[in-house]
């Protein structure tokens, strides 16, 4: 199983590993451990390069088989390095910690609609600077928007801090409201479960990457909404 450096520290741009697998079918390397998160709860791969001898060579996906082994897929002019070479990763960090401010900006986002009016989240997806959430709301308008960004902004301007932690699943579940969404989608098997708490704001079951601290986000903008149904409407927002 690959090490997941991104788990335990979302501020990892550099670091060493070796190739333990190679996937010539998916012109893929298996890394003894990466800090490329590989994608999953509507939050995009990383990407990046990998360092073999002084060359470049770049990661166009990253990906997590149901093994835990984390495939990066090289691009097509790079050779695959063999097995026991050592390489040094290298992310797109100026892509990352968009996507770890994002991150975090939705949750905020979910945090705020479920203390001030209890909804849940029903889907969402991200993309640097911008995402969405949906939530089970009757209602949708325009002054409830501009409350709802008004509150949005001032979370980041308290500057919570946030931490992460993963704990044995019965401990986890004894955490009041940890699965924000409508459905459970955390693995039945899953014995550990990572927690991203913001202070004072929320506690979630998360496996993303999110800043340190709300004020890194940024000012939060509600850049649109619409109603996908009578118990079913989307915030979309983008960040400054």
């Amino acid at each position: 199983m690959t090490e997941l450096l991104y788990a335990q520290d979302s501020y990892i741009q550099t670091f060493d590993a070796v190739v333990s697998a190679v996937e010539e079918a998916e012109h893929a390397v298996v890394l003894t451990r990466t800090a490329f998160y590989p994608g999953g709860g509507g939050q995009p791969c990383d990407l990046g390069t990998l360092m073999v001898n002084g060359v470049p060579h770049r990661v166009l996906k990253v990906q997590k088989r149901a093994d835990g082994q984390v495939l990066h897929h090289l691009a097509p002019e790079s050779p695959l390095p063999p097995v026991g070479a050592a390489v040094v990763g290298q992310l797109d960090w100026e892509r990352r910690y968009l996507l770890m401010r994002t991150h975090t900006a939705l949750h905020i986002l979910s945090a705020v609609i479920f203390r001030d009016y209890g909804a849940q989240v029903t889907g969402g997806n991200m993309e640097p600077g911008e995402g969405r959430l949906d939530f089970e709301l009757e209602t949708l308008h325009s002054d409830f928007v501009r409350r709802v960004e008004a509150a949005l902004n001032a979370e980041v301007a308290a500057a919570r801090p946030i931490s992460v932690r993963i704990l044995p699943r019965e401990e986890a579940f004894q955490i009041p409201d940890l699965i924000r969404t409508k459905v459970n989608l955390l693995p039945p098997n899953l014995s550990h479960v990572r927690v991203v708490s913001i202070e004072g704001l929320d506690v979630q079951a998360d496996g993303g990457t999110h800043v340190r601290n709300t004020a890194e986000v940024g000012t939060i903008r509600v850049s649109d909404y619409k109603s996908k149904g009578r118990l079913n409407k989307r915030i979309y927002i983008s960040l400054a």
